[in-house]
Formats: C-alpha cells, structure tokens, sequence
C-alpha cells in the first residue's frame, strides 16, 4: 500500500528508498468485523445458556484433576486474574462433586468431667448428631423431674434418719453424761440449738444473777471451780464431734450418690442401647454417669435457696454442663461441605473461644467454644482467597501446620504471645481432612514457589485460568450463550444479535486484541447490567448496540473527570501540544494513564536539545527521579542505536537531553523510546518534526519498532484533541507495526479514517517513523556503511563526525 506523507504543499511522489515503507492502516483494519453468518440467531431468546466454563479446558481438566486425587498435599491452587469467573466456576464445580460423595461425620465438643479446661471432641454419623442432641435433652428434662423429688422417697428419708440419728444419738450421749455430773455438783446444764451453757442450782431451782451475788464468796468460788470442771469435761466429751460430722456428712453423701445413681441408670440406658456400636460415645457416658451424681447434688439439690431458683436457671446449668456443642452440621446425605470464608482471619479459620464476666474475672467453657470453617468445611472442600490468607496475622503458618498434621488445633494465638493472660481452654485436637483450594493471581502463586518450601508440599494442583480466548465460531456463539445465562440468571432482556457483536467487541477490546475474547467476564457482566437499565428507562424490549454504546459513555462520564480536565488544559493552552505545523526538537508523544478501574491515552510533548559535548544521552526524568525503570532503558538504548548505526568510524561524542515535557508523575515504559528517538535526530540535525503526527512504540538498539501497551486509549486520546480543533485531513498517529492486530478502536475514529480525516500509520522501523514525520528519505546504507548524500541518515553521519571532530580540536 502506498504511504500517505503529509506535506504542507502537495507532494505525490514518494520517497526514494528501498526500505518498506510505513503502512497507513484502512478503517476496516482498525476494529474486529463480526458478519452476521457467524451469529445464527436474530437475540438471544432463540439460543440456550451456557453450562460451565468458556474457553478454559486447561482449568477444567486441572481442577478435575486436583478434586479426584486424594493424595495429601494435592491441594488446589487457583490462579488467573480477578474477574474471569474463576471463583464462581470452583465453587459450582466443588458443590457438584461434594453433592455425590459421602457425607462426613459431624463433630461436636463435650464437656470433660475429670478436667473442663480440656473439653473433649466427639465424632457422630449426621443422622446420630440430632438423635444424640435429643436424648441428653431428655435426659436432662428427666433428670429435672426427677430431683429433688427423688430424695423425697420415704426409703431415702428412712436412711436418711438412721444417719441422722446415729450422728444424734452419740451427741446425746456425750452430753447426758456431762448433765448428769452437773446435777451432783448441783449444776443446771442448758442447751440450744448452737450453745450448751452451765448455770449454779439451789434446791432444785437456778440461781439468778442477783440471787448468786447473796451467795457466800466461798459458796460462789465452788461454783466457778465445779462449772470449770464441767466445761472442760464437756470439751472432753465432744472433742470427737467433728469426726461424728464427717462420719455422718460422707454417710449422707454416699447414700445421696447410690439413691441418685439408681434413679439416674435407667435414664442412661436408652442412650447407650441408641449407641451401642460406638465405644468413644459410651466412654464419655461412663464419665457423665460417673459425674452427675455430683452435678445434681449441686445443681438440684443441695442449694440451699433453691426453691428460689427459676426453672430455667436449672436447665441452663444442666445444658451447660451436658449439652454436646456442635462444631458442624450435616444434614444426611448431603455430600461433602464447601465452605466460602470471605474474611480469613484467625478465629473465622480455627475458631474462637468466647469469654464472659464473672464478678469482674473472665470465665468460659466448653459450650463457648464457636467453631471456624476448618471445622465446617472438614470432611470436604474449604476455599479461601490467598491475598487475604496472607495478609492476616499466623494464620498462614497456621494453616501450614494443619495440613500437614492432619490435625485441627483450636488455640488463641493471642494466648501464646502473651497477649492475654485469662486461663483459657484447651479442647482436643479434631482429625483434620479437608482439600483447601487457594484463589489467587499469578504473583501470588509464583511468589510462595519461590519463598515456601511448603507450599510446594502442600499446593502440588495447579488451575490456571486463561485471561483471553481465541475469538473463533465456537467461542462466538458459546460467548452469545454464556450472556445469554447471565441475563437468565439475572431477569436481564435479551439482547439483539447486533448487540452480541457490540459485546464481543467491547470483550475483544478489554483484551487489547483482534482475533482474542477476553476471560474477564465480570466487568462485561456489569456492562450488560448497565445496558439492560438503560434500556428499561427507554422502554424498549430487547438490549441493542444503543443502550451497550450509552452504558459505556456513562461509564466514561463518571470516571473521566481528571481526563477532562487535562483536555481543558491542552485546548486552552496551559499544556503546550500542537496539532499542525513543524518545530525542530519536539513531538507528540503517546501516552497512557490508569486511575482505578479506568485508563485513557494522552498526547504529551517529547523535547529534545543536542550539544558537542560527552555526557551522551541524558535522560531528564531519570535525573529527577521521575522516569522509572524501564523508561530509563529506553533512553539508553538510543545511546547504542546511535553509536552502533553511525558511529562506527569516529567516536560518539554528543551531549543531548530528553525531557518528557509538563510531565510531574512518574513515567515509566519504554513506549516513547521510538519518538524519542526521532526527536533527538531532529534536533541533531535541525530538521523540524511535522506536528500533525503523535507518535508512540518502542525501539531496539538496531531501530526495530516492538509493540507496546495501550494502543487504542493512545490513538484515541490524540483524536480527541485534533477534533476538538478541527480534522485537516493530515493528522494522524504512528504506531509499530506489530501493534496492528491490537487496533478496536471507537467509531468515531474509524469515520475519521474512512473519511480521509484522520491516518494510522503502522511502521516496523525507525527510517520509516523518520520519512513520515521528517518528509525526507531515511536513506539506506551501502555495503560499507555509509548513507546516501541528502538523506537523512547521511545528515546524521555528517553532523556527528563534525561533533566529533571539534571534541579533537579540544583536546589538541
């Protein structure tokens, strides 16, 4: 195709040269064509939606893979960007696999009677967990209504009082034997409930304090001495009582225990015949009928207000003290869990152990013991979003530990770092048997390959989501059936078949590619619902190209305040671009700015300024610490295109400067380099640069253009400009050769460019960019290196060596 070269007086021959000349692109070039043929259908309503996942048999087959192996350490790791239906195919993939495997056993924590601070973990098939729950409900229903009324029975009062009266009997005894030496000595002894107590005696009849002053002090010393005599007596007699008390005390509660283990066996009896077949449920049996004695003493009886106790304070201490706390619930032949835990942290994961204030002390049990999804997703399927895994304190490492022990430890790790001091529980260990599916990106993923020898172990299934897929007739019409279950799935309207290739356009270009759809599913998702509000506001029936191409405008409205107001600064001249005419040492580069979910392409000033000199190519960004890695790069490298195509024969010696103009951000990419480039000649030789051109692509040491990124918001960014002061028909973009597959670019672009209002020029090589923007051969060179006399390469040479010559004259 001929090349259309801008000039400011016509000029219909073309340059003299051998080299290829740029391409300048037709319109039809500059989108992806979707004919109707390809699309079989007039909307949406005469397809059926899509089952699965578009495009991604790779995935699909890893994650076969991952969920069939049951190895330890095959794991899953997801990965491939946000938004391309990732996390919603897994999770519909696990539950319907879990949905036909067996469903685990339920585990649940009682309560450990020889030590509580260590409750112990019990496993139940699903369809015993209610039955258990039901009968120690029961059982504590029976054991309410049965205490106290049991030690009401006349047999227990019966046994009760032969305690009672062997305790009284010795009592009496030992006291009637100090009564009876108090009468002889002509003492009275008085006794209470809580006192015994001596008083002298006359005829028979106790003496008053007045009436024992009237004694003689003989009389009332005998007194004294014989009342002495009877309490050290007394002392004597009962200094076995508290022996009598304890005798009588452990006789009552050995009777207490043997009446309430004969009243509780039977209650017990139902359950253990309702789980004969399991020994670690019987044993704990064992251990409860071993305690409960002593828990219904206490509870039921012994409180001496409790009469005053309501029914329900009773009952709660019994489930407290009973009542199995369950971890997880599976209903019968539900399948294997899978659990979703959107926030990670510690104890969402582990579980937690919940406090509660006591008289000012924190206190806890077994029953405050909240299961995490560990525990939930045990037996099954537990997925969890690696970024936040990784972002929240031990719980990396403490998931590590988990999966390779096999074991579920619930602990505080708070507790260990000495960050709180409360004695705390210490359940025991569940056996642990789950398949954790990590999602998250590439980095992320490559990142714990490098750094974490157990993540090697551990994740050893890998799915890999693609982020496009090839734009052919299958995935054509398997892209209209999957919008088609969206708008199913979310009451949307069906959309035109011109809408479809709306969407497969805007999907093509979140791809940046012609011949490619992208995988990023969810942002074209709310476009649809974006489009489908539209269209109820204009009460139309289906969604058409209309409401797509207005929910995308919106979308550029909400989100294009800060690239207006650059455009404001570029069309009143506060940033300096032109559009039109020639200036040496300057051109429009090409850039690309992203803020948030939204990018867009700006024209920016590239200047050049070259001296004798031996600093070489000075990068200005790079200086100020503005120009990033790889900007920095692609200013170097024209240090070695320069030396190596024209400096073969005499030294390099120039001083030049390249400044990214009104640019106070950083820069980076080398996507400038090519512009650069050719504005660094233009000042070399004092050849000005046509205006009506921006220009973007990046270039090697040997002057090959290589693609770069953004191509469309670039040439769109610089349309908007020659617009908005008026097309000449000259204006146009250079872009490399290689990027011409990458080109979607808006309609009102690809008028311009079927109007002859508006070129895209594709080059492969910098004599071609030079041609274009210089109006002048590049020149070819000889076989001996040197450039035709008049072209632009030969220029260069001359100007060089008259550089480095005056370096010589220096130094001579």
């Amino acid at each position: 195709m001929s090349t259309n070269i801008p000039t400011d007086t016509p000029d219909t021959s073309a340059p003299d040269t051998s080299a290829s000349a740029a391409t300048q692109l037709p319109a039809n070039k500059l989108y992806r064509h979707i004919s109707n043929d390809q699309l079989p259908f007039a909307n949406t309503s005469e397809i059926e939606a899509f089952q699965g996942v578009l495009g991604q048999d790779r995935a699909v087959n890893a994650i076969q893979f991952g969920v069939a192996m049951e190895r330890p350490g095959y794991n899953i790791f997801v990965m491939g960007e946000a938004g391309t239906g990732r996390s919603s195919y897994v999770q519909g993939y696990l539950k319907s696999e879990a949905k036909r495997q067996s469903t685990p056993d339920v585990w649940c924590y009682v309560n450990n009677f020889k030590n509580p601070r260590e409750p112990k973990s019990l496993a139940l098939a699903p369809q015993q967990a209610s039955e258990f729950k039901d009968h120690i409900s029961t059982l504590i229903d029976q054991l309410l209504a049965t205490f106290p009324a049991a030690l009401e029975h006349p047999a227990y009062q019966q046994k009760k009082s032969a305690i009672d009266y062997i305790f009284n009997r010795k009592y009496d005894k030992s006291i009637e034997t100090v009564e009876r030496e108090a009468h002889k000595r002509g003492v009275a002894l008085y006794r209470d409930a809580s006192t015994i107590s001596f008083t002298p005696m006359r005829d028979g009849k106790a003496l008053d304090e007045t009436e024992f002053a009237q004694l003689t002090e003989e009389e009332r010393d005998t007194f004294h001495d014989d009342i002495g005599d009877l309490e050290q007596m007394l002392s004597e007699q009962l200094s076995e009582l508290p022996q009598w008390k304890r005798e009588s005390s452990d006789a009552l509660r050995l009777l207490n225990q043997e009446t309430i283990k004969e009243a509780i066996a039977p209650l017990l009896t139902p359950i253990r015949e309702s789980f004969a077949e399991q020994p670690d449920l019987i044993h704990y049996l064992d251990e409860m009928e071993e305690h409960l004695p002593r828990l219904v003493l206490e509870e039921l009886v012994d409180d001496k207000l409790l009469e005053l106790r309501e029914e329900y304070v009773k009952r709660s201490s019994m489930e407290e003290s009973l009542m199995p706390n369950f971890a997880t619930r599976h209903a019968a032949d539900s399948g294997a869990p899978v659990v979703y835990e959107p926030h990670p942290s510690y104890g969402n994961l582990f579980g937690r152990i919940e406090y509660a204030s006591d008289q000012g002390a924190l206190v806890t049990n077994f029953q405050r013991i909240c299961p995490g999804a560990l525990h939930k997703a045990n037996g099954g399927y537990l997925i969890l979003d690696a970024e936040k895994v990784l972002s929240e304190p031990w719980v990396w490492d403490a998931l590590k530990r988990s999966l390779q022990s096999g074991q579920l430890k619930l602990d505080s790790p708070y507790s260990e770092m000495g960050l709180i001091n409360t004695t705390s529980l210490l359940p025991e260990r569940i056996p642990l048997q789950v398949k954790l599916v990590l999602i998250g990106s590439r980095q992320i993923y490559y990142l714990l390959q490098e750094y974490d020898e157990d993540f090697k172990r551990l994740f050893r299934a890998v799915v890999d989501f693609d982020s496009d897929l090839p734009l052919n007739d299958d995935n054509l019409l398997g892209f209209s059936r999957l919008i088609k279950s969206r708008l199913d799935e979310q009451g949307h309207a069906d959309l035109t078949r011109d809408a479809v290739i709306r969407m497969i356009q805007f999907s093509a270009r979140l791809a940046e590619q012609q011949d490619v759809l992208s995988a990023r599913i969810g942002e074209q998702f709310d476009l649809l619902a974006e489009a489908d509000f539209i269209r109820q506001l204009a009460g139309d029936t289906f969604i058409e190209r209309l409401h797509l191409d207005r929910a995308i405008a919106a979308k550029q409205e909400r989100t294009g305040r800060v690239y207006d107001k650059l455009f404001e600064q570029m069309m009143d001249g506060t940033v300096l671009l032109e559009t039109s005419g020639k200036a040496i040492g300057k051109i429009n580069g090409l850039t690309v700015m992203a803020l948030g979910d939204t990018s867009f392409g700006s024209p920016a000033r590239i200047t050049t300024t070259v001296y004798p000199g031996s600093k070489g190519v000075v990068d200005i960004e790079r200086e100020v610490s503005l120009g990033q890695a790889i900007h920095s790069k692609g200013v170097m490298i024209l240090s070695g295109f320069l030396g190596n195509r024209y400096a073969q024969k005499f030294p390099l010696a120039i001083s030049a400067h390249i400044a990214m103009e009104q640019s106070y951000g950083y820069i980076d990419g080398d996507s400038a380099s090519l512009g650069e480039l050719v504005c660094l000649i233009s000042a070399l030789i004092h050849e000005p640069v046509d205006q009506s051109f921006a220009i973007t692509g990046s270039v090697n040491q040997y002057g090959e253009v290589q693609a770069i990124g953004g191509v469309n918001e670039k040439i769109e960014g610089f349309f908007r400009l020659c617009k908005a002061r008026g097309l000449t028909g000259k204006q146009g973009v250079i872009i490399p050769a290689s990027n011409a597959n990458n080109l979607l670019l808006k309609q009102e672009v690809i008028d311009a460019v079927n109007d002859g209002e508006f070129a895209v020029h594709a080059v492969s090589h910098v004599d071609q960019a030079i041609e274009l923007l210089l109006n002048r051969e590049a020149g070819q060179a000889s076989p001996d290196g040197d450039f035709p006399e008049g072209s632009v390469n030969g220029d260069i040479i001359k100007r060089l060596e008259e550089i480095s010559k005056m370096g010589e004259k220096k130094s001579d």
